[in-house]
């Protein structure tokens, strides 16, 4: 709302309750989810990065299946091209030949990140240093989105942005996350913990 439709609802408050009217913003969706992680781990004591960690590792699942969806229903399509592999989407697009991004996000957000969390998960310590899953699984989304958005048609909404900019608004809101997720794979070491066993002698450090 902030950054799409702002003017719109301002001048007609009443259209935010209309949530079959439009999607949402992965950047949006992503500050409810830390909004709701932030209180679920206040409220239990627990570590609020190491629950992050873990959430991390399962976003890729969602994000492919979000983007074949994306591509079923032809939508967030791609911008024009003469590449062999274009695809004519119906309906709004134009009877013209597009990238398939959705299939490009898919691919990037999708499998490329699954198999890196997976690795660092499973292959390494990764996990026992807090923010380090979350801050690797910010950096592959904002890269990924960051280069897909120069083969994607931008948003309607704000293509002001575009013109004087030379980037999209799904760039701009990206912009951070790869900060923040250089931020906190730069500081994970440091907050390293030592995880008790349940059942055991030994201690994982």
């Amino acid at each position: 709302m902030l950054f799409y439709n702002l003017e719109s609802y301002i001048a007609k408050p009443v259209t935010i309750l209309k949530l079959w009217d439009g999607g949402m913003s992965l950047h949006g969706g992503v500050i409810g989810v830390l909004i709701a992680i932030w209180y679920v781990t206040r409220k239990e004591k627990l570590s609020f990065l190491r629950f992050c960690d873990y959430i991390a590792c399962t976003i890729p699942f969602g994000l492919f299946l979000g983007r074949i969806a994306n591509f079923v229903n032809g939508e967030l399509w791609g911008r024009v091209t003469t590449v062999p592999w274009a695809i004519v989407f119906p309906g709004e697009a134009s009877p013209l030949p597009r990238h398939p991004s959705q299939l490009y996000e898919a691919g990037l957000e999708g499998l490329l990140m699954m198999a890196i969390l997976a690795f660092l998960f499973w292959r390494t310590d990764a996990r026992y240093k807090p923010g380090f899953l979350v801050g690797m699984a910010s950096i592959i989304y904002g890269l990924s989105r960051f280069a897909v958005e120069f083969v994607r048609e931008p948003d309607s909404q704000r293509m002001e942005v575009v013109v004087k900019t030379g980037l999209s608004m799904g760039q701009w809101l990206t912009v951070p996350m790869i900060v923040i997720g250089i931020w906190l794979v730069a500081t994970a070491k440091a907050r390293r913990q030592r995880v008790e066993p349940i059942a055991g002698p030994d201690s994982v450090a």
